[in-house]
């Protein structure tokens, strides 16, 4: 490729608090870093978190690379690219000036100086500023800069294409409906082509309705039966089937996606209950998405008082599923136990790090506001007799810098399907409350 079509693309801090090795997703194309984004990472690189992780790792990653070169001139990436790398750290400037067109001298208007410098310096080549953050993407653009988000582990097209796990039928074979009812099962053939692995299905004829499952290890769609779990009944068909993918035990890797009030979190807490005899620990854990960009140790108490608005809605759920029992029926002395017992944990996921899950039954809550390595993260932790349910709402984000298409439930959902250990339902309809369902729908 001529020097000339090689583009330069310069990256952002947010896109390298995503993903540490983006640096080296731009293929022949040579690559540009702002010093201010050094300083930036300069003040990530303590915590536990994973931006945190990923600051470090880039820090480390960017020594091996340099070794005794200059970071001011061009060095060549590794792998197989024939891209090169550099630190803009002074700005060659005639004309426009971020600073001053934005009145401001913070990062953000120094790192649009970066790109700008580099369109000055490299006129016969396209200059593109890769960011995750959308409003500096849009000052880019009014400083007719060409401005791009980062793609890589972003489920495009979401809206039509992100995988339900679930397929209506409304004019299935009244023959396959009955055989269902009678044997429990039918062979593939009567469905047509092969569906993914644990897909489910809501077969109709008339008024004639059965709930099934494909099941990738018989080659059979099976029927799925209501049931209730600790105490939980489901109250829609979507939830009947969560519910038989979160009690099969063949299955590992459970995700549920719907809006508040689904019952996500409800029904893997009862599953997990359900079957606390087949597993050593119940853990449930929720990203900490803390308020202005502050970590929770600026907080006053210990750790647990720190953790406990964010956990709050966790322990709503398990007193609900207490509240279906009379106070003197001995499950709830034995739910208290294993609490007190910490066989069942509700922690920070940042504190999983390290660990290796054996024979648990793992539950992460709002996971969409993970990053797919995040994601990635949790699920090698597994260890025997493991299993893992993530649930979330895709268009909830409250993470700086993920969208519908980016965070790390998304990116489960699509990479995992089809997969004979893995099952994904979303769930449509709110059964919180009417108030919630019209909060939901017309709000």
């Amino acid at each position: 490729m001529k020097k000339k079509d090689r583009k330069i693309f310069v990256l952002d801090t947010s896109v390298i608090l995503y993903d540490h090795s983006a640096i080296e997703s731009f293929q022949e194309h040579d690559v540009a870093i702002p010093i201010q984004v050094l300083e930036e990472l300069d003040t990530f690189k303590k915590g536990n978190g994973t931006i945190n992780f990923e600051a470090r790792e880039f820090i480390r990653h960017l020594d091996g690379l340099v070794q005794h070169d200059l970071l001011t001139e061009w060095v060549p990436l590794n792998g197989s690219t024939k891209g090169q790398f550099k630190v803009v750290a002074k700005h060659d400037l005639n004309g426009v000036d971020a600073t001053k067109v934005f009145q401001d001298g913070k990062n953000d208007h120094q790192i649009l100086n970066a790109a700008l410098t580099l369109q000055r310096q490299n006129k016969d080549r396209k200059v593109i500023l890769v960011s995750k953050d959308i409003a500096l993407r849009l000052k880019a653009k009014s400083l007719n800069i060409v401005s791009e988000d980062f793609l890589t582990g972003k489920v495009r097209d979401l809206g039509r294409n992100l995988f339900t796990g679930l397929t209506v039928e409304e004019h299935m074979d009244e023959n396959a409906i009955e055989e269902l009812f009678i044997h429990g099962v039918v062979p593939l053939e009567q469905f047509g082509p092969e569906p993914q692995g644990n897909h489910f299905f809501i077969l109709k004829n008339g008024k004639k309705k059965v709930l099934a499952k494909y099941d990738p290890r018989t080659r059979m769609v099976a029927r799925v039966e209501k049931r209730a779990v600790f105490g939980i009944t489901p109250k829609n068909a979507e939830q009947t089937l969560a519910i038989s993918a979160l009690m099969d035990p063949e299955i590992k890797l459970v995700t549920m996606q719907g809006a508040a009030g689904t019952g996500k979190t409800l029904l893997a807490l009862a599953c997990a209950l359900e079957q606390r005899r087949d597993y050593r620990q119940i853990f449930i854990t929720r990203p900490v998405v803390p308020l202005s960009n502050k970590d929770i140790g600026y907080l006053p108490g210990d750790i647990q008082s720190k953790m406990d608005p964010y956990m709050q809605p966790i322990w709503d759920n398990l007193k609900l599923i207490r509240g279906n029992f009379e106070k003197n029926d001995n499950t709830l002395k034995r739910i208290d136990e294993m609490v007190e017992n910490e066989k069942i944990t509700v922690a920070p996921l940042a504190y999983i790090r390290g660990r290796s899950l054996s024979n648990i039954f793992f539950i992460v809550d709002e996971a969409q506001n993970l990053t797919p390595l995040e994601v990635k993260t949790v699920i090698s932790r597994a260890g025997e007799g493991t299993k893992i349910v993530f649930t979330g709402d895709v268009h909830q984000i409250d993470t700086p810098y993920l969208d519908s298409e980016s965070n790390g439930l998304s990116y489960l959902i699509d990479k995992a399907k089809g997969d004979p250990l893995f099952a994904h339902i979303t769930l449509e309809k709110g059964e919180r409350s009417a108030l919630a369902n019209l909060a939901n729908d017309r709000l």
